[in-house]
């Protein structure tokens, strides 16, 4: 057991970028993970699957992610995403979402 003091974290520096996808990519390669805001639409909650994009309009809240990479596949372009909620939902608490189109804020 760690004690609570213990096992507290800090960061160290923070900064904001905007939201413009070169940018993006480019402070994910050269320093890490992207905080994001998400927007939650009703039917995320439900969804089992690992690629996600929005079909309905009802927005539940927001949520923040951690995005941790890109890439494309089967031609789309897609962010991928860590959600905290558990590693029941998508792939083990990962999902893809659709890059370049301001899918759920991002």
């Amino acid at each position: 057991n760690v004690s609570y003091r213990a096992d507290k974290h800090y960061g160290k520096k923070s900064y904001s970028i905007d939201s413009v996808e070169d940018q993006i990519r480019t402070v994910l390669v050269t320093y890490g993970p992207v905080e994001a805001a998400f927007t939650v639409f009703a039917d995320f909650v439900s969804n089992k699957s690992v690629d996600y994009t929005h079909l309905s309009f009802e927005a539940l809240g927001g949520h923040a992610v951690r995005t941790l990479g890109y890439g494309t596949e089967n031609g789309s372009p897609y962010w991928l995403v860590a959600i905290s909620w558990n590693e029941v939902w998508g792939d083990k608490g990962y999902c893809k979402i659709l890059r370049g189109q301001d899918e759920c804020g991002i």
